[in-house]
This record gives C-alpha cells, sequence and structure tokens, in this order.
C-alpha cells in the first residue's frame, strides 16, 4: 500500500517541482529578458527623468491641484492619490449614494473653477484602476481657459498645446483619443510667461 502511495506521489512531485521551475523561474525570466532587450523604455516603467531625477511615469497619474495646471482623473486610491500599490476602483457603483455625493462634489468644484456647462465625466469619477495618467481632449479644452488665465497666458496657446500633446487611438482603432497630464504640465512649463 505504502509503496503504491509512493509510485504515485513520485511523479506528482517530479512534475510539479518541473513544472515549477519551467513556470516559476524559467518562463518569467525569459520573458522580462525579452522585455527588457526588445522594448527596454516600457520594462523600465515608462519613466521620465529631468537631469537625472524621476519626474514620474508616463504610465501612472499624479496628482496636480494647481490652479495653473491640468488636472487628472480623480484617483480611487488610498491612503494617497495614484498610489500604484494600491491599484483599483472605489467599486460604488452609478447608484451607490457615496458615489454620487463625490461625484456631486468634484463636479461643484469643477464649475467653480471653470464656470457652468457640462462637465466631461472623466474628471468627476475615477478610472478602473485609479491610476490613470490619460484624461480626454476635451476635458483638457475644458480646463484650457483657466490653465490660460493662472499662468498670463494666450488661451490659444494652450489649445495649440493641447492639439499637439493629443494622442490618437493606438493602432488607430484601440481606446479613445487622450492626453498624458504629466506631459502637458511639463510642455507648459516650457511656455513663455
Amino acid at each position: 500500500m505504502l509503496r503504491d502511495i509512493l509510485h504515485t506521489l513520485r511523479p506528482a512531485c517530479l512534475v510539479l517541482v518541473a513544472l515549477s521551475l519551467i513556470t516559476g523561474l524559467a518562463y518569467p525570466a525569459l520573458v522580462t529578458a525579452l522585455a527588457h532587450t526588445l522594448f527596454p523604455h516600457q520594462a523600465g516603467g515608462s519613466l521620465l527623468v529631468d537631469k537625472g531625477q524621476v519626474a514620474g511615469s508616463r504610465l501612472i497619474g499624479q496628482q496636480f491641484a494647481g490652479p495653473g495646471q491640468f488636472w487628472g482623473r480623480p484617483s480611487a486610491t488610498s491612503p494617497q492619490p495614484y498610489n500604484a500599490a494600491a491599484s483599483g476602483g472605489s467599486n460604488l457603483g452609478p447608484t451607490n449614494p457615496a458615489q454620487l455625493a463625490n461625484v456631486a462634489e468634484r463636479a461643484e468644484a469643477l464649475r467653480q473653477a471653470h464656470g457652468d456647462g457640462p462637465v466631461p465625466p472623466e474628471l468627476v469619477t475615477a478610472s478602473a484602476s485609479g491610476l490613470d495618467p490619460h484624461i480626454s481632449p476635451a476635458a483638457a479644452l475644458y480646463q484650457a481657459g483657466r490653465v490660460a488665465r493662472e499662468r498670463g497666458l494666450d488661451e490659444s496657446a494652450v489649445r495649440q498645446l493641447i492639439a499637439q500633446r493629443a494622442e490618437g487611438r493606438q493602432l488607430g482603432l484601440l481606446g479613445e483619443a487622450r492626453v498624458n497630464v504629466l506631459l502637458i504640465n511639463r510642455d507648459l512649463e516650457g511656455l513663455a510667461l
């Protein structure tokens, strides 16, 4: 009986060890090596480095709240906004009273900063990951007047910057047009006051 059990367990244990080595070590090492060889910038986190300092990642949003900056989507991560270690949505449904209160509060703050009119939805709702670094060109244009006014710029220059920074759909058909908030805010620093 014990001999039969050992006879059955031995190949199972060998398969477990072999598959663990293949799928747990060899495959991830191969994929990592290929990624770093073929796509070094993306594999390194798409970091934006300025004067030897990491200014942020093109893939993870940051908290911008200054009146002369473009504001991104709200982040659902906690305890701090855009915390990659706590990625995830709020899981509040569209009819949840807490979600409705959050959206109403954010919309009112935006109306106070920008005046009356329709507020772009992504400026009042968090993305599924809570880390989205992009807003739509419409959301950027919604903020153009405030940003130009606060920076003492001509609004047409800010609108031109939005048009230049707008990215189209991936491969021409995936996703929507978007503007990276980190990159456009860094571009603003280069505009003459």
